[in-house]
């Protein structure tokens, strides 16, 4: 079936909350330039074993994705028709070499050891210099006048799925699609500098076909063998 509403958020982080508990997200309150909230839900762990994130950074990120995002409005952008001038696909766009990602757990104790602190870093770095933000996911919302369970703005509204959306089994193989993968780009705009967050889990297969189902499993088609 594919996402329903996948698109692109564009806007400025106005806070952020690290995740805790069971089925735990990293929290990012956005704003776009007309003042409307929204917030980014980040999966930090996942909820089929094993339970660690695949997690890569790019902090010189360039691809021919990035020049068309500019020229985007600010707020939410649906992206229609699987569409590979503007989607993220891990497996089809060549963004990054998957062999780079590496599990991560949600929070342990230490020092830059966890997705929690990993995306603070480049999170925070953004809410400090007025960077713009990107993330690409499901839209959810507006919730009526419902009040966001987080940062308590009204209505609540935001963007979810922020993670590779394809080669899902199971209860999520519902989800699977191509040019519908999630994941958050930071554009500093000073120094024309951008930032990719990419986010995986260990229980998705990277052999997907033309709808985005697994056609092998991940024992025989795992990150670490992707070419």
């Amino acid at each position: 079936m594919s996402l329903n509403k996948y698109g692109v958020l564009k806007g400025k982080a106005v806070d952020v909350m690290m995740g805790s508990g069971e089925n735990p997200h990293y929290q990012i309150h956005i704003r776009d330039d007309e003042g409307v909230d929204y917030r980014i839900a980040v999966n930090i762990e996942s909820q089929s074993y094993p339970s660690e994130v695949l997690f890569y950074v790019g902090e010189n990120f360039n691809s021919e994705d990035i020049s068309k995002l500019p020229a985007l409005k600010h707020g939410f952008t649906l992206i229609k028709d699987n569409n590979p001038d503007i989607g993220l696909d891990y497996v089809r766009g060549n963004l990054f070499d998957p062999q780079k990602m590496v599990p991560l757990p949600a929070d342990i104790d230490g020092a830059d050891n966890d997705l929690n602190e990993k995306l603070q870093f480049y999170v925070k770095e953004a809410l400090e210099r007025n960077a713009v933000i990107y993330a690409f996911g499901e839209r959810w919302g507006p919730e009526n006048n419902l009040a966001d369970r987080y940062f308590h703005f009204k209505p609540g509204n935001g963007i979810h799925d922020i993670h590779m959306n394809q080669g899902n089994v199971g209860r999520w193989k519902k989800d699977n699609g191509v040019w519908q993968d999630g994941g958050i780009l930071i554009h500093f705009e000073e120094e024309n500098r951008w930032v990719g967050i990419f986010l995986a889990f260990q229980s998705q297969s990277w052999c997907t076909d033309e709808n985005g189902h697994a056609i092998k499993p991940v024992e025989d088609c795992s990150y670490l063998t992707v070419k």
